[in-house]
């Protein structure tokens, strides 16, 4: 395949993972506002697309940590990363279908530690980078964001405790629109340079960019705009997750968990750390759920999360994998991997319309058994 033509093909398809994080991800920054009714769905998920774009201007230190720190860009090849894409994006659509909050982020490492490892060796990945910017903050950021959220539920309850009740939950769903909005901010500055660096590392081993270049202007804002239109179509299916199924959230816990959630995850973008944001938000409102007494966690359907994400990195390194070993057969394999990643995308999709979930019920109770029958374990 011409070596333009292939980097077009990896550019279209880093910008339609970039749309799947969106949708997939919205629930990080918007589904507590919407469970405590602070903000309507529609204008929920469309105040957060906007800052999703605003927010992929804010920093690239994420960006470069992808493009120059993971992997051996001289020892890859743009179908390499195409096929760690395809990798990231059929992870990300079956975790959307089953309505599990997993990380996009650990979606795309997978993807491309696994395309790389079949197409240039083990020697290609540099682990200790994966473990120190990737693993160790995923094992550290929920459980601090959980703590944090935990606290300042405690604090917002026992605050407030002698105020008016209607008052209180006025002013923390004023409160909300802030942290929620910041949230999705954060969310820009973290989840779109992802995109970013899976371009610019695509344009550097094609011999368009230099080693160790940033992301130029165009692909910060084609990666901001897909990431913002993603969120803008809303995964409501996650957004129920984790605003109705894991605790009832009332307006104090939802800006405790917001608020804790944008401090962790503007700290790590800062740093240059590749969060899962996903994980954040799900650590505060779990944090949140516990730290208000006689609140109910369903601990059943945290475990569920927990699993999803255990699995993703594995999982999508494992279809990255199988894509790479294809697409190695040469253009013929490449168009097969392509077709067969738009028809397994179409199944789900049809499969999805069998239990849609919209902006209209996406606060309906679930009638999951794990919701229903569960006994509530209170935080005390």
């Amino acid at each position: 395949m011409d070596l333009s033509l292939i980097v077009i093909v990896v550019v279209v398809t880093a910008l339609v993972f970039d749309f799947t994080n969106g949708f997939h991800d919205t629930a990080n920054a918007m589904a507590t506002s919407i469970a405590t009714r602070a903000l309507s769905p529609r204008t929920a998920v469309l105040i957060a697309a906007v800052l999703n774009v605003v927010g992929a201007f804010l920093s690239v230190e994420v960006a470069r940590t992808i493009s120059s720190g993971l992997v051996d860009e001289t020892r890859i090849s743009p179908v390499v990363i195409f096929a760690g894409l395809i990798g990231a994006i059929i992870w990300n659509l079956v975790t959307w279908l089953l309505g599990l909050p997993s990380s996009s982020s650990h979606a795309l490492f997978g993807g491309l530690i696994g395309a790389t490892l079949v197409a240039a060796g083990l020697g290609a990945v540099d682990f200790g980078a994966v473990f120190s910017k990737v693993i160790l903050p995923a094992v550290v950021s929920p459980v601090l964001a959980g703590i944090t959220a935990l606290i300042a539920t405690y604090l917002a309850y026992r605050t407030t405790a002698r105020a008016d009740a209607g008052t209180v939950r006025r002013g923390f769903r004023v409160g909300q629109i802030g942290t929620a909005s910041m949230v999705a901010l954060a969310h820009g500055t973290s989840d779109a340079q992802k995109t970013m660096g899976v371009i610019t590392l695509t344009l550097i081993t094609a011999g368009v960019l230099a080693p160790d270049s940033g992301p130029p202007f165009w692909v910060i804002l084609a990666a901001g705009l897909a990431i913002g239109l993603g969120t803008y179509f809303g995964g409501w299916r996650i957004i129920r997750t984790l605003g109705k199924r894991v605790s009832e959230i009332e307006t104090p816990q939802g800006f405790a968990a917001e608020a804790s959630t944008t401090a962790v995850i503007l700290t790590s973008s800062h740093l240059g750390f590749a969060l899962s944001t996903t994980q954040v938000a799900t650590g505060s409102i779990v944090g949140a759920g516990a730290g208000r007494r006689l609140a109910a966690v369903r601990w059943s359907v945290a475990g569920q999360m927990a699993i999803a994400w255990v699995l993703t990195l594995p999982a999508a390194a494992v279809v990255g994998a199988v894509a790479a070993w294809v697409s190695s057969t040469g253009t013929v394999g490449t168009v097969l991997v392509a077709v067969v990643a738009i028809a397994l995308a179409a199944g789900i999709y049809a499969a999805s319309r069998l239990r849609p979930v919209t902006a209209d019920n996406v606060n309906d109770v679930d009638d999951d058994a794990a919701v229903r029958h569960e006994p509530a374990v209170a935080a005390r």
